[in-house]
């Protein structure tokens, strides 16, 4: 099954998609407000983000195992 479509339907596709995603997007920021971390957790967030960095981890089987 061939679909054709011309170039200013895609852009019209194009465009929509565009608008649902700002629309998303104000949706949630009304939903989900971001507040300013503590500064201490600045520095859990610091930290987490450099062992991403790095690569460690823990594997769900192991805090799986830890959690019970």
């Amino acid at each position: 099954m061939d679909v054709t479509v011309t170039e200013s339907q895609l852009n019209q596709v194009l465009n929509r998609l565009d608008l649902v995603r700002l629309e998303i997007l104000r949706l949630r920021a009304m939903l989900l407000p971001e507040e300013e971390p503590t500064g201490e957790e600045a520095k859990e967030l610091e930290a987490a983000r450099k062992e991403i960095t790095e690569g460690s981890g823990v594997t769900l089987e192991d805090l799986m195992k830890e959690l019970g």
